[in-house]
């Protein structure tokens, strides 16, 4: 997994970047990585006098797009509307990010469950207004939280107890009976 988000991190690292954020009607301004001082391109001769550590693109395109001929672009705000992410997409911090909208989804589906709370159903608070439904919406939620802290505390104390040494079993002891007593100090018949 470090690996991963060492090469995600790398991705993310020479995209094309923002150089602006969003103005009033959605459009923002990107930079080449070349320009930026990221990399070194052949397309760039600025660039190719930079440090030697630097990654250097190796095959550039023959038909330059058109990041490689201006200093920067504006990106339409119908450009990736739908899909803009305030993280890049397999990183380590969009999936602590999409992790969240589980545990949103968890607790909607808890708080409609028909063997639950059930608040799918009309009808489910007999009061009227605002203020009664706020206050049983979030009493049910607070219900909801507890049951999901109780089932974490119960599954990390599980994981304790698997990830501790196992602890030697206690040896049963053989009962004697008197009889058993009896035959052992009576020792064999003599003859």
């Amino acid at each position: 997994m470090a690996a991963h988000d060492k090469q995600s991190a790398e991705l993310s690292r020479y995209k094309l970047s923002w150089l602006t954020t969003d103005d009033n009607d959605g459009y923002h301004r990107v930079g080449c990585p070349a320009v930026l001082g990221k990399c070194r391109c052949p397309l760039r001769p600025a660039s190719m006098a930079r440090p030697q550590h630097l990654p250097e693109i190796l095959e550039p395109p023959q038909l330059p797009a058109v990041c490689c001929t201006k200093q920067s672009l504006t990106v339409p705000a119908a450009v990736n509307a739908k899909t803009a992410q305030a993280h890049d997409y397999p990183s380590a911090a969009w999936r602590s990010s999409y992790a969240r909208r589980s545990g949103a989804e968890r607790s909607n589906s808890r708080l409609k469950d028909p063997a639950g709370i059930n608040l799918d159903v009309r009808g489910w608070c007999k009061l009227m207004g605002l203020t009664p439904l706020a206050l049983f919406l979030a009493c049910a939620c607070v219900v909801v939280n507890f049951s999901l802290v109780d089932a974490f505390e119960t599954h990390e104390l599980e994981e304790a107890r698997r990830s501790s040494p196992p602890q030697p079993r206690p040896r049963k002891r053989r009962r004697r009976t008197p009889a058993d007593l009896a035959r052992v100090t009576a020792g064999p018949p003599s003859s």
